[in-house]
């Protein structure tokens, strides 16, 4: 994506089923767990890269013991950060005992970190908050073994404000309004309850306090606490959490909008937000590795069992398109190929926008995590040549010279790698008119194999959200090369809508799909409409959330799609370039056809799968149009 974007976090549990001994003896490290945490959070990197924190349980820790680990991060490479932090703990409590780490006993009751679960979270700062009390995984901490919760996760709630208000309701007094620490709290507020339900069962049996508190931690409802926590949240997540004693769990949103995969064998339980993550770092295959069923836990007890159990009521699956078209790492073979049938599914208009003319059309794409879609349309326009070469050679049969035939059977898409990305190069300057000229320098270009004035120029990219960074920087970079056309290709639709669950596209005034409909209203002298769909959305807002309407679709309504992408063409040629320049986007049926699993397609139709999206999109309009420059929940 060449608009910058923050969006998904990362999650990595692991728990390990058997005692160290086991692990040293198989694999020969002590450290195995911490090991496979750190791989799974280094191949989740592209998720989080603001923040990185991980937290530990040690099992059946004698009391006077510290039991439970957390090391977090904000600065730059917080992942390193974290595991040399980390480690210098281990290296100081090794010199401090003079059999070191040979000493197995002493290892697993007094070495930090040398856990039984472990739970890490990669983070990216989505609306800025980058306060390291942000960075997750978040704590809650008490005397009480059980009452301990420690959370992260991938998730964003269009009501998090309502659920606060609960928790004010109840008496509490939260230390914060942050989506992060509300859910905390409502969690543990319902750990609590659990924990009080199940102390007096115990005691009207006749058990001491002391006797008590073992039997709590074997017969906690963890799948109840969520139930009671989660039934009121509206909003896309995959939650991560650890109790004090041991207990895990990972819980997923009803319509599976934020993704988590799981795997379980007799050595290990282990939880990633992708699956190629697990593949890669336990050596299985695709299918031993399961996606979380929406709407369910997946429950790990202290003693190492596992159970699968439904939280919440499954709503209609709309798991997150985006994470098929950018977000996840296309090493998955379902996402490579579906990003190349984005790719392919462009052929067509491609073609189109070229007039045709493949001889003289240099095909290339921009940035890197487009190139499986490119590869897609390379493939599409290669079986076009191929379906056109054959359509000649049945035609004119035995008539052709084997010169003609040779020059035929050579015709081939023209492929190139025309822009570099320079990762060196920082915009740190801040005064706009030297920053503008500092972007226009990220990139590099290939020269020489652009005809100046001759060939046209197609370049692929994942999804055109902004268009800040093709305004200033790639369209003026291109031109320096001379095409005749530049023509950009967006393999997602036009991303007319906020997001409300975790993707950093939060003001709809941010959009240039969402800018160009605006002005084509203006241009056509139906400005007034943008008032009356302004009055309609407050009006919206009046309403109980389940009963509003997503009013921001009147917007888009008078126009085809073709003729927005027509205006956001005009939008991002300036006047000092000098080619042609079209902008090409997927359409919607070509992204279900694509992605046919997941059919959460909010940001480019307005059908949010939640009623808070609804809410949200109206709100943003409001604020668009009132000036408020903030996120609309």
């Amino acid at each position: 994506m060449s608009d910058s974007i923050k969006h998904e976090c990362g999650i990595a549990m692991l728990r390990l089923r058997k005692p160290m001994e086991y692990y040293i003896k198989k694999y020969g490290t002590w450290d195995y767990g911490l090991q496979k945490m750190y791989l799974m959070m280094e191949k989740q990197h592209n998720r989080g890269q603001d923040g990185a924190g991980i937290a530990g349980i040690k099992l059946n820790v004698e009391p006077g013991n510290r039991y439970i680990f957390r090391q977090r991060s904000n600065k730059a490479n917080p992942l390193k950060k974290i595991f040399s932090l980390i480690y210098e703990d281990i290296d100081e409590a090794n010199r401090s005992h003079h059999q070191g780490l040979n000493d197995l006993d002493y290892i697993k009751k007094y070495v930090p970190f040398v856990c039984d679960v472990y739970l890490g979270h990669l983070r990216y700062g989505t609306y800025g908050n980058y306060n390291i009390d942000y960075v997750h995984p978040v704590s809650r901490e008490n005397n009480w073994r059980s009452r301990n919760l420690v959370m992260a996760g991938n998730f964003n709630l269009t009501n998090v404000g309502d659920v606060f208000s609960s928790l004010v309701d109840l008496g509490q007094n939260p230390v914060d309004f942050s989506d992060t620490v509300t859910i905390l709290e409502n969690i543990g507020h319902r750990l609590d309850e659990e924990n009080e339900r199940v102390f007096r069962i115990f005691k009207e049996q006749g058990y001491s306090k002391k006797e008590i508190s073992p039997l709590i931690e074997e017969n906690l409802d963890l799948a109840n606490v969520l139930r009671k926590a989660s039934r009121n949240w509206d909003g896309g997540y995959a939650m991560a959490g650890m109790v004090g004693h041991g207990d895990a769990f990972v819980m997923r949103d009803p319509s599976g909008i934020r993704p988590v995969f799981y795997y379980i064998d007799e050595e290990v339980v282990v939880v990633a937000s992708e699956r190629p993550v697990i593949q890669t770092i336990f050596d299985v295959r695709t299918s031993d590795v399961n996606e979380l069923p929406p709407a369910c836990a997946l429950i790990v007890k202290a003693s190492g069992e596992t159970n699968i159990e439904q939280i919440r009521e499954e709503a209609e699956p709309r798991k997150c398109s985006f994470e098929r078209i950018y977000f996840s790492r296309g090493t998955d073979k379902t996402i490579y190929r579906e990003r190349k049938k984005l790719g392919e599914s462009l052929t067509q208009p491609v073609l189109k926008a070229v007039d045709y003319d493949i001889e003289n059309t240099v095909f290339s794409y921009i940035p890197n995590t487009a190139e499986s879609a490119f590869y897609g349309l390379v493939k599409g326009v290669e079986d076009y040549i191929n379906h056109s070469k054959t359509e000649i050679i049945l035609e004119k049969g035995n008539k052709l010279s084997r010169e003609e035939l040779e020059k035929i059977i050579s015709r081939r898409p023209r492929v190139e790698k025309i822009a570099v990305k320079d990762a060196k190069l920082r915009t740190f300057i801040t005064e706009d008119k030297s920053r503008d000229d500092l972007v226009e320098h990220v990139y590099d270009v290939t020269y020489g194999v652009i005809r100046r004035g001759i060939d046209n120029l197609v370049v692929i990219d994942d999804s055109i959200v902004r268009g800040t960074t093709l305004k200033r920087s790639i369209i003026k970079i291109l031109d320096r090369l001379e095409p005749k056309k530049i023509v950009v290709v967006s393999s997602s639709p036009q991303l007319r809508y906020t997001d409300c669950y975790g993707i950093d596209m939060a003001k709809l005034g941010d959009l240039i799909a969402f800018r160009a409909a605006v002005e084509l209203l203006k241009d056509q002298g139906k400005e007034s409409l943008i008032h009356e769909i302004y009055e309609e959305a407050k009006a919206e807002l009046l309403k109980p959330v389940e009963e509003v309407r997503n009013i921001v679709r009147e917007i888009y309504k008078p126009f085809c799609p073709e003729e927005i992408s027509k205006k956001i063409s005009a939008m991002l040629k300036t006047d000092d370039i000098r080619a042609e320049v079209e902008i090409v986007y997927q359409s919607i049926e070509g992204l279900h056809q694509a992605c046919p699993g997941h059919t959460g397609d909010w940001y480019f139709t307005g059908n949010y799968p939640t009623p808070g999206g609804n809410k949200v999109a109206n709100q943003s309009f409001i604020n668009y149009m009132e000036g408020i420059n903030i996120r609309a929940y």
